[in-house]
């Protein structure tokens, strides 16, 4: 094994298991649920292109979130599926870096972005009057922009910190792809001054948001109050329901992974929690947005009724 990170060429990922049986199974269960992602995220995305009733705002941010999905689950899926089924489970040191990065930029990015769904939908209910003029198409793309802007500037932030740690653990990745934890526990070196960086990117991209989201949905709950009927207080919180869901299913999982302290990370427990937000949470998001909403539903039976 490899004594520290100016030898280490490559690293091999464990994956789930070592059987063949069950490498097998779960290349099938990775490669059903990867189609699934790449249908439904851009089946959504053509939807929110083509019908004008779907040019909103609300669907802009819908339509980048799951161009987002789509890409954030290819940075890790076939990686995994070439790893079930072949006897090379080697990445090399520049793979694991780049996918690394990725995978943390696009992390990052999603914060942001469901952060400036919530105050679209803030806006939607508290002014709807207004809600067109102050969402504006400029603000909208800006807002995204900012999203990918802060998500891959904390990229390179963390990524650069990660790779010029000392692997002198050996290069046995206990893991499916290349994530924070597993390298952590292959590091000798991880300072204090690691660990605040760790810290310092939880506060600025996904405490922050986090704060962002509750507060845009207390000004929601109250908004919604005020509504007198209560049709109309249904019928409002329903236009939320779907981002609340998604935000509490991935802030969920994100801030288990990475609020803990380094020595506590427990890295079969955390393989788990890990696949569901980078594997199963993208397949998941257009399901969320769409399955309850007619909008959508009324804009496949159109485009059904043209192909």
């Amino acid at each position: 094994m490899e004594k520290n990170n100016h030898t280490v060429t490559e690293f091999i990922l464990v994956g789930f298991t070592t059987d063949p049986k069950t490498q097998l199974v779960l290349f099938v269960v990775f490669l059903g649920v990867y189609s699934m992602t790449l249908v439904a995220n851009a089946t959504l995305m053509v939807l929110i292109g083509n019908d004008s009733r779907l040019h909103t705002p609300m669907y802009f941010f819908i339509g980048n979130l799951s161009f987002l999905d789509l890409w954030y689950s290819s940075v890790y899926t076939p990686k995994i599926l070439v790893t079930c089924i072949s006897e090379d489970k080697s990445i090399s040191l520049t793979g694991c870096a780049v996918q690394f990065f990725f995978s943390a930029g696009l992390a990052y990015s999603e914060c942001y972005l469901l952060a400036a769904m919530a105050y679209d939908r803030y806006v939607a209910i508290s002014s709807p009057l207004l809600y067109a003029q102050v969402m504006s198409r400029r603000l909208c793309i800006c807002l995204v922009i900012y999203s990918y802007t802060g998500g891959f500037v904390n990229a390179i932030i963390l990524t650069s910190n990660t790779f010029t740690l000392n692997f002198c653990g050996g290069n046995i990745i206990d893991d499916f792809f290349c994530d924070v934890p597993p390298l952590v526990k292959l590091a000798c070196d991880v300072k204090e001054m690691y660990q605040d960086v760790l810290y310092f990117l939880l506060a600025s991209n996904v405490i922050t948001p986090t704060v962002l989201i509750l507060a845009s949905y207390a000004f929601i709950i109250a908004a919604i109050l005020r509504i007198r009927s209560t049709q109309g207080r249904l019928k409002a919180f329903s236009t939320c329901s779907s981002h609340l869901i998604s935000v509490t299913l991935y802030y969920g999982s994100i801030l288990y992974i990475y609020s803990r302290p380094s020595s506590s990370y427990s890295l079969e427990r955390d393989k788990v929690v890990s696949t569901f937000y980078t594997v199963v949470f993208p397949m998941l998001n257009p399901m969320i947005y769409s399955l309850r909403n007619t909008d959508v539903k009324d804009a496949l039976k159109k485009l059904s009724r043209f192909t």
